[in-house]
């Protein structure tokens, strides 16, 4: 596996101006409260390429990590995007950082020194390309053993401890109908706003019922669309989303216990409890399998070992029996806007569509047939250009004399 490599190198800023500070432990909440020109402040071990991309979106002055944004374990992408984004990244400041500032406080950076006051609160290391690639390379050379580790508990989870495939598995009962209607599960995951624009057609013609799972539902919000169902257990999903109308599931424990539903009560919003082990994603297509789903289209989901790394798990044995489950149900869409990416610029076109245009006006004035059939145009252009004058005031016998007079050369240059 091989790190990403960079068409230039980005010029990443080594200071900065004094800026309000946003501060939280989970990139995930920061990210909805986040505005540019804020000075991040997270904890986040092994930035993900999601998390990144949403900082990213953000355009905050810089992101300033707690923990170390590579910390050897495997070779995530997350901070080399922020760097490439002209994003300085501050790495491995210590937990320190949030005791000595608190949120809206001005802070700014020179180097990897953090100051509030003019005063030095906290330091780390200032991420480079170069740092960065010098990091993928250390994560890369472990790959191998992390690769068997998670194979082995993938295949211990499956052997030992796995209720998807039992029948003691108990779905609970939806108000929603999926009988014979195709189910759209999204999920905040790589491409999924590229891929959830590339489905529009397909969105508009089969009106499939839409599921988020959890901060899936806002993309199916921000897409301009309304969730039919949200499933998952309600960590990142957004309070629009929650009381928008849609049917809310929330993710449990196996013994039944659902800490999500504190909080949709909370909004004064029913839901429903789904005990299972796995992933939120994995629920979800389980339950529009078994309520009679069609088809099942996925945008966004987790199924590589990339992804799965950066969601922190250790396995995908529920990802592997859900879909030996579903079956031919399930089509996985996400990356199909890959498929789709146009390689022709709107500029380009246009001025292949002028260079036709001209083309065929030199063509034609090349001709007798074509010399007549413009002077006619021209014609019918100079008397409707009369007509727009006379309604200013112009003398609207100037234009019909003109047209006419020309209509009599080209009848002539017709008959010889």
């Amino acid at each position: 596996m091989k790190a990403r490599r960079m068409r230039e190198t980005p010029t990443v800023p080594t200071r900065s101006d004094p800026a309000p500070a946003k501060l939280d432990r989970r990139t995930k909440d920061l990210t909805k409260r986040l505005a540019a020109g804020d000075i991040a402040v997270i904890k986040h071990s092994d930035i993900d390429r999601v998390s990144a991309e949403a900082l990213v979106a953000c355009r905050p002055v810089a992101v300033i990590n707690a923990d170390k944004s590579i910390s050897g374990r495997y070779p995530n992408l997350g901070p080399g995007i922020i760097v490439d984004a002209g994003i300085p990244l501050i790495d491995a400041t210590g937990a320190e950082i949030f005791d000595a500032i608190t949120e809206g406080d001005e802070i700014s950076i020179d180097g990897g020194t953090v100051y509030l006051d003019g005063k030095e609160v906290a330091a780390g290391v200032a991420q480079t390309p170069e740092t960065i690639a010098e990091d993928m390379h250390e994560a890369e050379a472990g790959m191998n053993s992390v690769l068997v580790d998670f194979v082995d508990n993938t295949i211990e989870y499956i052997r030992k401890d796995s209720d998807l495939l039992s029948a003691e598995l108990v779905v609970p009962e939806v108000r929603t109908d999926f009988d014979g209607r195709h189910a759209l599960i999204v999920v905040r995951g790589y491409h999924y706003k590229e891929d959830l624009a590339i489905l529009a057609p397909y969105i508009r013609e089969y009106r499939p019922l839409l599921i988020g799972v959890d901060g899936g539902a806002d993309a199916i919000l921000e897409a301009g669309y309304k969730p039919d169902m949200i499933v998952g257990d309600m960590d990142s999903v957004s309070d629009s989303a929650l009381t928008s109308g849609a049917e809310i599931v929330v993710h449990a424990y196996r013994d039944g216990h659902a800490p999500g539903t504190e909080r949709v009560k909370a909004l004064g919003v029913d839901c429903v409890a789904f005990a299972a082990s796995g992933t939120s994603e994995d629920i979800a297509m389980l339950l529009a399998d078994d309520k009679g789903a069609d088809l099942i289209v996925a945008v966004g989901t987790h199924d590589t070992l990339m992804e799965f790394l950066d969601k922190g798990r250790k396995g995908m044995a529920s990802t592997f029996l859900t879909r030996l489950r579903v079956g031919s149900k399930l089509i996985d869409a996400k990356g199909v806007s890959l498929l789709y990416r146009q390689r022709i610029s709107s500029l380009q076109l246009t001025v292949l569509i002028i260079a036709g245009l001209v083309a065929l006006g030199v063509a034609m004035a090349a001709t007798a047939a074509g010399q007549t059939f413009l002077g006619l145009i021209a014609a019918q252009l100079d008397g409707v250009f009369g007509w727009i004058g006379s309604l200013f005031g112009g003398d609207p016998t100037a234009a019909t004399e003109s047209s006419g007079a020309l209509r009599a050369v080209l009848d002539s240059r017709t008959a010889s």
